[in-house]
């Protein structure tokens, strides 16, 4: 046991470590709460020696139902320095969602806020195969209850109640840390079980990338995205508080509190989505107090238009703009732009992140030569373990010796990544292949064009049609024959989508993922009708 504790890889280490260095420091900030690095290893701590106390072992899932909450970091930690697997729960899932994860993953141990706990009854109560569960912890809850659908239930102070010595038990590097399931967007969902040593990995990369310094300039990032999601989880939250910098949690995305946070608390890092970014420039107009102080803007998740990325850096004029990509499976960013690359190539994905390995494959599994396209592989250390219960899924994942994204892409001369379209959604229409990111994008710069979706639709002549889907500028109308006029100067006539369906919202996941299978349901059931 001396010689793990003396060389392992144990994210449950990371606050311990910071308090050595910066124990007045405030680590996360919650709304009017305040947390000191000091506090959170005391919590963090205290939480860990909580678990033990119910039972749980090395191993053991607890699952986490809450928004961004101090409470939520300090359930991961004490999870991570005990080896329990923590289990983020995606908070606008349905009760039979949930359920499916539950029975999946077989959670002993609940921690959930009082705004989602009747989700959670419901999920318990109708599906008995989530009787795993055999403690939950609620988290804010003015009245606590003494059971939940006949399981006995704990308030969250009672968990972290108690003043302990450090808790060192066992922890692998490889040990699962973290569950965290896809969005599911073709299948069920799948459980991605990532280890501590993939995430650490992960979370270096990111600070060297990022620009994270650790010292007396430290970095201010302000937390908007879900952290249930492995974007804010481990690509934005993690590395901020290796390096010693503070994280400030919101539960939703509000444009005016972003403008605050930038006066008020000397911002270093932003990272939204583009239909949020667009919000913020324009909630700040020419510009906004504090703004000077960003060194990096960072999105992801979606094209954007060349105006707004101008914008952006008209907002932010210190900033680099870049865009990051990953994917749940290999613990974004696996690829980054540089900073140069916002000028020539901001269409590109960039190149590989420090720990990764990115090329090209043929269906036969073949490394493609730079300039032909093929599947996006990955290798490097913060691959998952796999996917829990589905050995199908991880064969498919990891044949040929290297992670298959199902993304479709090339390698320039330089070795950028050039991102062309996921697999299951490249349009295939008279014989030609049609990305509909490149079209999505080309339509995004139409100045009455606020979102857009690309999809292959069944056509008796093309075999499938280009269909874009479109949500307007609040106040503007967008016509068909306009918007293909303007595709038509932009792409090849191929290109050009052959019918354009204007709504007043696309259905996305909770980290503003375009769910294309059912923009492609709902066309459907439109021409049923």
């Amino acid at each position: 046991m001396t010689i793990n504790l003396v060389q392992r890889v144990c994210l449950g280490d990371l606050p311990t470590r910071a308090t050595q260095q910066f124990p007045h420091r405030p680590a996360v900030v919650d709304g009017n709460a305040v947390l000191t690095y000091s506090e959170l290893e005391a919590r963090s701590n205290a939480a860990a020696a909580g678990l033990l106390d119910l039972g749980l072992h090395r191993g053991d899932v607890v699952a986490i139902m809450m928004p961004n909450c101090w409470e939520f970091l300090v359930t991961f930690f004490g999870c991570a320095k005990i080896g329990a697997v923590c289990m983020p729960v995606n908070t606008g899932l349905t009760a039979e969602g949930v359920a499916f994860q539950f029975d999946d993953a077989r959670p002993a141990v609940v921690v959930v806020e009082e705004s989602l706990v009747a989700l959670l009854e419901t999920a318990l109560a109708a599906f008995p195969t989530t009787s795993s569960v055999q403690r939950v912890v609620t988290a804010r809850a003015d009245s606590p209850r003494s059971e939940l659908a006949g399981i006995p239930v704990m308030p969250f102070a009672a968990l972290i109640d108690a003043t302990v010595p450090p808790v060192e038990v066992i922890v692998e590097d490889r040990d699962i840390a973290q569950c965290l399931y896809t969005s599911g967007t073709t299948s069920r969902p799948k459980a991605v079980l990532t280890s501590h040593v993939a995430v650490m990995m992960a979370a270096l990369s990111t600070c060297v990338q990022f620009r994270h310094e650790r010292g007396d300039s430290c970095s201010v990032f302000p937390i908007v995205l879900p952290l249930f999601h492995v974007t804010a989880l481990n690509c934005l939250t993690l590395p901020v508080l290796l390096t010693g910098g503070t994280v400030v949690l919101h539960r939703s995305f509000d444009p005016n509190a972003l403008l605050h946070d930038l006066a008020a608390r000397q911002v270093t890092h932003l990272m939204l989505l583009p239909v949020m970014w667009g919000q913020l420039v324009d909630a700040a107009g020419k510009g906004a107090p504090g703004s000077e102080n960003v060194r990096m803007a960072i999105y992801a998740m979606a094209p954007m238009s060349q105006q707004r990325l101008d914008e952006i850096r008209e907002v932010f004029p210190n900033a680099d703009v870049v865009l990051g990509s990953g994917q749940t499976e290999f613990t974004p960013p696996s690829v980054l732009q540089w900073p140069s690359h916002q000028w020539d190539k901001n269409a590109s994905w960039g190149t590989a992140v420090i720990t990764t390995d990115v090329r090209i494959m043929g269906p036969n599994g073949e490394l493609l030569p730079r300039g032909q396209e093929g599947e996006i592989v990955y290798r490097g250390p913060q691959a998952m373990q796999g996917y829990g219960n589905n050995e199908a899924a991880n064969t498919a994942a990891f044949t040929h010796g290297w992670f298959h994204s199902g993304d479709v892409g090339y390698l320039d001369d330089e070795g950028v990544l050039w991102f062309t379209d996921r697999i299951k959604d490249i349009v295939k229409s008279g014989g030609e292949n049609v990305s509909s990111v490149e079209v999505e994008r080309a339509l995004l710069g139409h100045p009455d064009v606020a979102d857009c979706a690309v999809v292959g639709m069944p056509d008796d002549r093309w075999g499938e049609s280009v269909t874009a889907v479109v949500v307007p500028v609040p106040g503007r109308t967008i016509a068909d024959d306009a918007i293909r006029s303007f595709a038509k100067e932009h792409l090849a006539g191929y290109k050009v989508p052959k019918r354009v369906v204007v709504v007043d919202g696309l259905p996305k996941t909770s980290t503003g993922k375009i769910q294309k299978h059912r923009v492609r349901a709902q066309l459907e059931s439109r021409s049923q009708s």
